[in-house]
């Protein structure tokens, strides 16, 4: 299907899929007059930006479940899911990087750390939310549901320490 520079913009909003594949087409046939670059320009940026954004996100679970492993294991047999999800979370977290060395450099940075922890934390208020988790905030916090103030406010954990530190061994 050929398309004008106009209508391939209409097609954006109507049929993504199709849109892609058309300016895939103009690409490899050099066609670049009749590429969408308004959209697709987006779309690569947003590309970039939803990977660092799953990166981030793998990272503040690993922080929330090792921030639960150190202060809120109330008995011997308790934990050992939280243990599952960060083994996940590093899994994945490795495949990103062995594709996207330039991440693992971005993830290191202290402005990621801190991000990732401040996610962590809102994650943490909302599992005390729970209330099969109400005995857990009657224990731990005099009996209220503890708020973002209730945890340290700078980042906890290093970059090594969100790969590699296992607090169970």
């Amino acid at each position: 299907m050929e398309l004008k520079a106009q209508s391939l913009k209409e097609l954006y909003e109507k049929d993504f899929y199709l849109w892609v594949q058309e300016n895939l087409k103009l690409l490899k046939n050099r066609e670049y007059d009749l590429v969408d670059w308004e959209n697709l320009l987006e779309e690569i940026e947003d590309m970039g930006k939803s990977l660092f954004k799953s990166v981030r996100s793998h990272m503040s679970t690993i922080m929330e479940h090792l921030y639960k492993w150190e202060n809120f294991r109330y008995g011997p047999e308790i934990g050992y899911d939280w243990i599952e999800t960060i083994t996940n979370a590093r899994r994945e977290l490795k495949d990103i990087f062995e594709d996207n060395p330039s991440l693992k450099v971005k993830a290191q940075d202290r402005d990621t750390l801190q991000r990732a922890w401040e996610l962590a934390v809102r994650a943490l208020v909302d599992w005390f939310e729970n209330p099969k988790n109400k005995a857990l905030a009657t224990l731990y916090f005099k009996g209220r549901i503890p708020t973002e103030k209730d945890f340290p406010q700078e980042c906890p954990y290093t970059f090594q320490q969100v790969m590699e530190y296992k607090p169970w061994v």
